[in-house]
């Protein structure tokens, strides 16, 4: 009983937080509805027959810009422990008898279903401009399971980099080197079978077009059967991630 108080207190925090602070928020949500609506009506003529016909490339971005919206956030989410780092609040946290990976787990959770929510909202407002999706309850299910194992797996490696450098210099750095290079070798802008053969290989192998490959496939075909390989990926490295980001903070807490 104690370890879900800890959960919950860790991840109303988090929400209150971002809640009374909301640069982050707003944010992650400007830059991707930016991205949706200048690049979906600058390219909406471009061809994507290969990937499914009759299919516009607003449609084909929605669920990109999606993903794109949980990338950004995420890899912010150790923003925040800087802040508690310097005030002393986060050393006085661990230095309790409560479980490292407890008081993790409830800022990851909280932060996951923060970018959730953000992503449905773009979603939402991908649909108002045009986009058609299939908004099944399984398709929908299985897009919010993909973006959400990315974004654990972001949040943990955000937080991770928080603990070690406990700079926001460090972590500014983190958000702008990661970020472009992950997004630009990904689907989420362009489909993989039109890239240069060199960065298809590279592609392929990204997580993030893993996620955004079965939300698209999901809200655009209402795919559901394919994306068993892919959703194992991402649990293991949402589960690798979390393993390593709680042992660092395990050792922060040894230290304090």
């Amino acid at each position: 009983m104690g370890g879900w108080i800890i959960l919950k207190v860790v991840y109303t925090r988090t929400w209150l937080k971002t809640l009374r602070r909301p640069v982050v928020l707003i944010f992650s949500f400007v830059q991707p509805m930016m991205w949706m609506l200048f690049f979906g009506f600058l390219f909406h003529r471009y061809a994507l027959d290969s990937i499914g016909e009759g299919l516009s490339y607003i449609d084909f971005r929605v669920p990109g810009v999606c993903a794109m919206t949980v990338l950004f956030g995420a890899s912010q989410s150790g923003i925040s422990m800087i802040f508690d780092m310097r005030s002393h609040f986060f050393t006085r946290m661990v230095s309790t008898p409560a479980d490292a990976r407890l008081i993790l787990a409830g800022k990851i959770l909280s932060d996951v279903s923060r970018l959730l929510a953000q992503a449905a909202v773009v979603c939402g407002l991908g649909w108002l401009v045009g986009a058609r999706m299939n908004m099944a309850i399984g398709p929908v299910f299985q897009a919010l399971l993909a973006l959400g194992l990315f974004a654990a797996t972001f949040c943990c490696m955000s937080c991770l980099i928080a603990m070690k450098s406990q700079s926001q210099e460090s972590m500014a750095v983190f958000v702008h080197v990661v970020n472009m290079p992950v997004l630009f070798t990904s689907s989420a802008l362009v489909p993989v079978k039109q890239m240069p053969e060199w960065l298809e290989g590279i592609a392929r192998w990204n997580p993030l077009t893993v996620a955004v490959d079965i939300c698209r496939n999901a809200l655009l075909f209402g795919e559901r059967g394919s994306a068993g390989n892919g959703l194992i990926l991402l649990s293991i490295l949402a589960l690798l991630m979390f393993f390593i980001a709680a042992v660092g903070m395990a050792g922060v807490k040894h230290e304090a």
